[in-house]
């Protein structure tokens, strides 16, 4: 499992690849988990995660998804711990103090289609696929659409729920599911350009925008402009800004 996932540093930027190409990239439990992991250890020295699959696709989902095991249902409690694998997985891409860019090519679907929205920046090759084809194979997917509700339009993420359709990557771009859609051969140097800029701002900033970002849309504004004043004024004023 330690050649599943490849992790590659550039100074303070560090790249994340999915490393499963003969097999779509899908992600198996422990990987997630471990992947999990790895995140939140990055975070520690990163000013910013670039995450990416290897290969022709991003990643096609789980591994597993939709056998049927021999032992029967199990009971709802053990499910409830298993799936905290994924609500966990989803939660370090939120959760860790820097950004999270992914670079979309090929297909990204269900789990996949899930870590491309959940990262804090998504930039797609405009070849691209996303869909949550989960309802099509019997799986009524909340876990999925969990990570999609404070990053596409309503009527966006219950319409790729309900249809199972793949969208290409413009029609992302309009969801919300994705930041930039360029042309396969222009995305590696989307992707430095946009390192360039975070390499520029000073980490205090780069980790500040990340926290207003994950704290401040799902608040009334009073609380956003109480937030924004607070942060604002600790920041600018922090002699690390100068750093």
């Amino acid at each position: 499992m330690a050649d599943d996932v490849l992790i590659e540093h550039d100074g303070d930027i560090a790249k994340v690849t999915l490393n499963m190409a003969e097999d779509g990239n899908r992600v198996s439990d422990p990987l997630a988990t471990q992947l999990a992991i790895t995140l939140r250890e990055l975070a520690a020295d990163a000013r910013a995660i670039i995450f990416t699959g290897a290969g022709d696709d991003f990643c096609m989902g789980r591994s597993g998804m939709g056998r049927k095991g021999d032992g029967g249902s199990p009971e709802a409690l053990d499910l409830r711990d298993n799936n905290e694998i994924i609500f966990d997985a989803y939660g370090a891409f939120r959760d860790i103090d820097v950004p999270i860019v992914s670079v979309v090519r090929g297909r990204a679907l269900g789990f996949g289609c899930a870590l491309a929205a959940v990262c804090d920046m998504t930039l797609a090759a405009d070849d691209a696929r996303f869909s949550l084809p989960e309802m099509g194979h019997g799986i009524m997917p909340t876990m999925a659409m969990s990570s999609l509700v404070d990053r596409l339009h309503r009527k966006a993420a219950v319409f790729m729920t309900y249809s199972t359709e793949e969208i290409d990557a413009h029609t992302a771009l309009a969801y919300g599911l994705v930041s930039k859609v360029t042309a396969p051969g222009d995305l590696d140097a989307e992707v430095d350009k946009l390192i360039a800029a975070l390499k520029k701002a000073p980490l205090p900033a780069v980790k500040a925008v990340k926290e207003f970002a994950r704290n401040a849309f799902h608040n009334d504004i009073r609380t956003v402009n109480d937030f924004a004043r607070n942060l604002h004024a600790t920041v600018n004023s922090s002699s690390r800004m100068k750093e």
